[in-house]
């Protein structure tokens, strides 16, 4: 088994791909397979962003493995005008959904009800097979919930501070 505990900056060259989904690229602890067969066990510094397509990694023998973002359903979101697409990107917004941001466009996992949704709004929806990369939020990271002192769950930027003067 090939085990991968660390990111490295990219790399020109790699000696295997492991090809994911979105979900499978959010996770820390995963056993998936190389482009090639080869059994992989990830265990990844728990609490960061989800890998992104073309990010490398170093396998504990010193192997270079690039991730490459599969290909999966997808509904692929167009209005008539920016105003619809940003009502569209709030009401999603608000149902907590991961939204990958195009140029006059949104992409969301598939799913019927979120399409109703949508085209009730006006918007046009269609259904796409393509790589997935949705915004990680203003904050950065992965999900975390308060834990005031715990070193490990300090933001990095501070984007607001209520209650602070300086």
């Amino acid at each position: 088994m090939l085990v991968i505990h660390s990111r490295i900056a990219p790399q020109g060259a790699c000696d295997a791909e492991l090809e994911l989904t979105f979900e499978a690229r959010s996770k820390s602890r995963l056993r998936c397979f190389t482009t090639s067969g080869e059994e992989v066990g990830l265990f990844l510094e728990r609490g960061q962003p989800a890998l992104a397509d073309g990010e490398c990694l170093q396998a504990k023998d010193g192997r270079v493995v690039r991730v490459r973002a599969k290909a999966e359903p997808l509904l692929h979101v167009t209005c008539a005008s920016p105003f619809e697409l940003m009502r569209a990107a709030y009401h999603l917004g608000n149902r907590h959904v991961a939204l990958q941001l195009g140029d006059g466009w949104l992409r969301l996992p598939d799913d019927y009800v979120l399409k109703a949704m949508l085209e009730q709004l006006g918007a046009t929806v269609e259904a796409v097979e393509a790589p997935y990369q949705p915004e990680q939020g203003a904050y950065g990271g992965g999900h975390h919930h308060s834990h005031h002192g715990d070193e490990e769950f300090n933001y990095g930027p501070r984007l607001h501070q209520f209650g602070v003067r300086k």
